[in-house]
Order: C-alpha cells, then sequence, then structure tokens
C-alpha cells in the first residue's frame, strides 16, 4: 500500500482548465468569507496555524510540548526556551502566515501537476502534529481531517484529485487574510494577549503595524498563488 501510495503521490496529474480554477476560485471565496463557511473551513486553518507556531519553535531551537485546538476554533501551542529574543518573534510570527504559506507552497506542487503529492502531504503533517496534539478535540479534528484527505486521495479519479487539491489551496489562501481581518475586529472588541499583542510587548511596535505586516504577507501569498494556478 504504501508503495501505491508513492506512486500515486509522485504521478502527476491532469490540469483543470482556467475555467475550473477560477470557478473554484470563486466558491472557496465565498465560503471562506461568509461566516458560517469560515467557520468550517477555521478548523483547518488554525490547525496549519499552530502547526506553524511548532514548526518555526522548532526551527529556533524551542522546546514545543503540544498543541491544543478547541471547539471554538482558537488554538495553543505550548514551548519552553526563552521568553524573549528574535526565537520567539519568530515563533509568534509564523502562525497567521502559516496557512497562506502552505498555499503557496501547494500551488507550486499543483504547477507542476502534483495534486496527488499535495493531499499526501497534507495527510504526513496531520500524522505529526498528531503527535503534539494533547487535548481530545485536537485529536479529533486532526484524524477527522487526515482521514477525509487520505481517503479521497486513494479514491478520487485524477481529474477530481485536481480539483479537490485546486480547491484546498484557494481555500487556505483566501482564509488567510481572512483571519487576519478577524484578529484586528477581535482587537477592536476589546481582545487582547494575541499574537500580535505578544509581539507588540516583545518588540516595542504598535500591534497594529504587525497586523499589516501579516495582511501584507498573506495577501502577498495569494497573489502569488493565483498567478501559480491559473499559470498550471
Amino acid at each position: 500500500m504504501l508503495e501505491q501510495i508513492w506512486e500515486r503521490a509522485l504521478t502527476p496529474q491532469p490540469a483543470p482548465s482556467s475555467t475550473v480554477v477560477l470557478v473554484v476560485a470563486l466558491a472557496a471565496l465565498l465560503t471562506t468569507w461568509s461566516p458560517v463557511g469560515y467557520r468550517l473551513v477555521r478548523h483547518l486553518v488554525t490547525l496549519l496555524h499552530e502547526a506553524g507556531h511548532a514548526a518555526t519553535g522548532v526551527l529556533v531551537g524551542r522546546r514545543v510540548h503540544g498543541i491544543r485546538l478547541h471547539a471554538d476554533t482558537s488554538g495553543l501551542t505550548l514551548s519552553r526556551g526563552r521568553p524573549r529574543g528574535p526565537g520567539m518573534v519568530l515563533m509568534l510570527l509564523a502562525g497567521y502566515p502559516a496557512p497562506a504559506l502552505v498555499g503557496l507552497a501547494g500551488a507550486v506542487l499543483l504547477s507542476q501537476g502534483y495534486a496527488a503529492g499535495l493531499l499526501w502531504t497534507l495527510v504526513l503533517l496531520c500524522a505529526v502534529v498528531l503527535l503534539l496534539v494533547r487535548n481530545v478535540y485536537g485529536l479529533l479534528v486532526v484524524v477527522a481531517t487526515g482521514a477525509l484527505v487520505a481517503l479521497l486521495s486513494w479514491t478520487a479519479e485524477p481529474w477530481l484529485l485536481s480539483w479537490l487539491a485546486t480547491a484546498l489551496v484557494w481555500v487556505v489562501v483566501l482564509a488567510a487574510p481572512r483571519s487576519v481581518v478577524e484578529l484586528q475586529r477581535q482587537r477592536r472588541r476589546g481582545a487582547r494577549g494575541t499574537d500580535v499583542d505578544q509581539l507588540a510587548a516583545l518588540t516595542g511596535v504598535p500591534a497594529v503595524l504587525w497586523v499589516a505586516v501579516l495582511w501584507a504577507v498573506t495577501v502577498a501569498c495569494l497573489g502569488l498563488t493565483g498567478w501559480l494556478l491559473l499559470r498550471w
């Protein structure tokens, strides 16, 4: 089975037409920017957000103790290390751009035809995150996400794989700037202790400027992703 999965992941799938890519993009836009749709995809976005924190924490030498995903779509990454310094700043900064960067990397794979490879990479990511999850709801979210993507990757026809992978990429890159907008809305309603508030406390740079940086990064990833998908 592993040999078949490997062969399937490395076999290029046919590219959808530009019309299909645009229609899927419109459907993803309507989903991610509607209240009900955004709440559904927010679980995946939070999973990628916390995975971004955890991966960056490991890269900068922090000890990551676990990830928690909650029913209200919030999340938390637990780590130990210096409470200040560049490593902590990078770890805090990594969360919100993570879904957009994953989407951009996915678009690069799709531009080479590796739709199945992209979906199996997401399954592998879920398997890694599963080792770090420290609450029951988080376990359910990660297992359900990984199992669903694995099932689709294993059973779907090549043309459908391309459509599904395209939809996944559009969803995460469109949801990423939406998450930054939601972050600022929460701050206006009085929420504190967010990633940007912690960045402001560590660096002295106002939180609103960090929001602008996150917005610029996620929008840039969205633009590059769209360009790659339409070229594909």
